[in-house]
């Protein structure tokens, strides 16, 4: 919703400025030079990138547009996950904990946290580290930087979609400038024309350069940074579990762990204490129910 308020009032003030200056609105729709300038930047889009960032990208444009950032029950679901594995962790069989990890779709520890479980990058991370933790002889400062690394190819990989819109925004500048030139030696063509029809050409013409510049700077530059914005939170779950799980390899127990997981959370976001004991409370009073 933000993204198309943001847009509305954009283009208002940009095209009601305009005629308020006296423009003729009409004067501002060249078809073909959108056909140019659009055409030229999806084809651009299409050579830099494979198919599967090709994809990501329309899948990060609908979250940004969704504002599909993690809300507090992901994080409180986030957080119930993780601290039934640590009490299975320390109070059952190795066997036990092995058919949580190895198999989570049929885990009842899973089947718990519908969030986290639908989450399968989230579901992935949890059950390698956790299996890393049951195998006993990885040291937590090797875990650490082992998460590390993991976290930032993740985030590599999420942001892709960010660097590709970024590099189109970057380009439609210098598109708009073809697509003037291209109007430009149009117009040159027709120099025995009236002033009039001479001067329609070259503003035609100069509508590419508008249209590319105000593209880059007003539509796809702003996109381009809220998908970073929002794919930048969702990676804040495998912080997340990456802290949480360190604290418990280093001796802390579960609900202690917790609290190492919940302070990476932004202010802004992060579930008051209260919270996150109700929902491990409810969790395992249904267990036993």
């Amino acid at each position: 919703m933000g993204i198309l308020i943001g847009l509305v009032v954009t283009f208002g003030c940009v095209l009601g400025g305009y005629m308020a200056m006296g423009g003729k609105i009409g004067v501002l729709w060249q078809p073909w030079e959108f056909v140019i300038i659009l055409g030229a930047a999806i084809g651009v889009f299409l050579i830099a990138n494979p198919m599967k960032t090709v994809k990501d990208t329309g899948k990060a444009l609908l979250e940004s547009f969704k504002n599909a950032v993690p809300q507090e029950q992901d994080y409180l679901q986030t957080l119930g996950v993780l601290h039934s594995l640590m009490r299975e962790l320390k109070t059952k069989s190795r066997s036990e904990v092995e058919g949580h990890i190895d198999n989570p779709e049929e885990s009842a520890v899973f089947q718990a946290y519908p969030i986290v479980l639908k989450n399968k990058d989230l579901t992935n991370f949890i059950c390698d580290y956790c299996r890393l933790i049951i195998i006993g002889n990885a040291r937590s400062f090797e875990i650490e930087a082992l998460m590390d690394e993991e976290i930032q190819t993740i985030r590599h990989d999420k942001l892709k979609p960010y660097h590709s819109l970024t590099a189109i925004g970057d380009a439609l500048p210098a598109i708009g400038i073809v697509a003037a030139v291209l109007g430009v030696i149009k117009a040159m063509g027709a120099l025995n024309e009236s002033p009039e029809v001479l001067g329609g050409l070259i503003g035609a013409a100069l509508v590419g350069t508008f249209v590319g510049i105000f593209a880059s700077y007003g539509v796809v530059g702003p996109v381009a940074t809220k998908v970073k914005g929002v794919r930048e939170k969702k990676n804040r779950l495998f912080v997340i579990v990456k802290q949480t799980l360190l604290a418990y390899m280093n001796g802390a127990l579960p609900q202690v762990a917790l609290e190492f997981g919940r302070k990476t959370i932004s202010a802004h976001d992060r579930p008051s204490i209260d919270a996150v004991e109700q929902q491990t409370l409810n969790t395992h009073m249904d267990k036993a129910a």
